[in-house]
């Protein structure tokens, strides 16, 4: 036997086909409620606001629609918030939503220059390339001083110390800027454990600056270019191991011309092993200018290696984190937005700048190109952008009406 529903028609159940008479109406209750009739009018209200809720969903995603705050990506707002600075614009200062259309007009650069007294450079790709001073720098920055514009320099190269920065400067026929007129990563690494009162040994992927700013205050360190020649011997198989100094307290990652893997391998062991080890990174730049023809790999390649190996996340100190900003505002006295940033990165210089509340100025000296800021997938854009830093020399020929 199986089951038959008694709700089916079956040739064997003659009442299952009968039709009801309608000749008895079956009683339906009082009328509905005014709530009652309009609910299905407000279900399909609901259903088309929701369907333009979601077809409007692809525009809120444009650069000319999107809030400011969306104008950084994850890995940009990550590296705003570990070095503790604002991940958002100041108050006061609104960042653009798309792209200038020209580079900066004389009418543009005078009202700039009226409205800032400290101008932040960037130095590789806006004063130099490699050790080449670009050309019209160094009249730029004399007509931007008897102005009575101050200037400093702030650079994530973490290759020179302070000290060293100042010597190159001098070289290249700038004798007036000073270690006080210079910020470089290197320095603010060393500045960020000092704050902290660290009272450890550093290890370093790095060079000299990086010891330099570190021996400045008084903190012990290891590696940096000693460990360049030393190599991992996996010969042995298992018996292989990297011995670290218990007493490391902080692994600092900058630029390191000689990046090997004992290297990678200390700095990895002392995150996963030290209790309580600080992981800094001097930049993230992905590549940098080492001569004037190329870009190379840069400090970038070497932090992500070590956050890969360790699955740590580093305390960013270079741009764009905040830590120099809230440094250059309480040494010159001068509040954000009387300042400017002048770089050649959007990822780095601008975003720094615009997180800081700065004006920013984009040259195309250096890393990005006029079809880089105008392309569809860039979202940072500075206030204004120029061939080069030659064009906010006062009545520069270079500007155009």
């Amino acid at each position: 036997a199986f089951f038959t529903s008694p709700l089916a028609p079956s040739s064997t159940n003659p009442a299952s086909r009968r039709v009801m008479a309608p000749s008895t109406p079956r009683h339906r209750g009082p009328p509905p409620s005014p709530e009652r009739q309009l609910r299905p009018a407000l279900a399909v209200l609901l259903v088309i606001g929701l369907l333009l809720a979601w077809s409007w969903a692809p525009l809120r995603s444009s650069p000319e629609l999107a809030p400011a705050a969306s104008s950084t990506t994850p890995a940009i707002a990550s590296d705003l918030a570990l070095a503790g600075g604002p991940g958002a614009r100041r108050a006061g200062r609104r960042r653009r939503k798309t792209a200038p259309q020209h580079p900066i007009t004389i009418a543009e650069s005078v009202a700039l220059l009226e409205s800032v007294d400290l101008f932040v450079f960037d130095c590789d790709g806006v004063i130099w390339r490699g050790d080449t001073l670009i050309e019209g720098i160094k009249e730029t920055l004399e007509a931007l001083r008897r102005l009575g514009k101050r200037l400093v320099f702030v650079t994530n190269n973490s290759t020179r110390s302070r000290k060293q920065y100042a010597e190159k400067f001098r070289k290249l026929g700038l004798e007036w800027v000073t270690e006080e007129n210079i910020f470089a990563s290197s320095f603010a690494a060393a500045a960020y454990l000092k704050a902290k009162g660290f009272d450890k040994k550093a290890y370093v992927i790095g060079e000299d600056g990086i010891l330099g700013e570190l021996e400045a205050v008084g903190i012990l360190h290891l590696g940096g270019p000693a460990d360049a020649a030393r190599k991992v011997d996996l010969s042995s198989g298992g018996n292989t191991s990297v011995q670290v100094d218990p007493d490391v307290g902080a692994v600092i990652v900058g630029f390191d011309r000689h990046f090997n893997y004992y290297k990678l391998q200390y700095a990895t062991k002392c995150l996963r092993e030290v209790p309580g080890c600080i992981f800094v990174a001097t930049n993230r730049d992905a590549v940098t200018h080492l001569t004037a023809d190329d870009e190379w790999a840069g400090g970038g390649s070497m932090v992500a290696a070590v956050s890969a190996a360790s699955q740590r996340e580093p305390v960013l100190v270079g741009k764009p984190a905040q830590f120099m900003t809230e440094f250059l505002a309480s040494e010159y006295g001068v509040p954000p937005e009387r300042m400017c940033m002048v770089g050649d990165r959007l990822d780095t210089d601008i975003l720094f700048g615009q997180a800081g509340g700065m004006r920013t100025v984009l040259v195309l000296s250096g890393v990005t190109s006029e079809a880089t800021l105008h392309s569809k997938s860039n979202l940072v854009f500075p206030d204004y952008y120029a061939p080069s830093l030659v064009s906010l020399r006062p009545q520069s020929p270079v500007a155009k009406l």
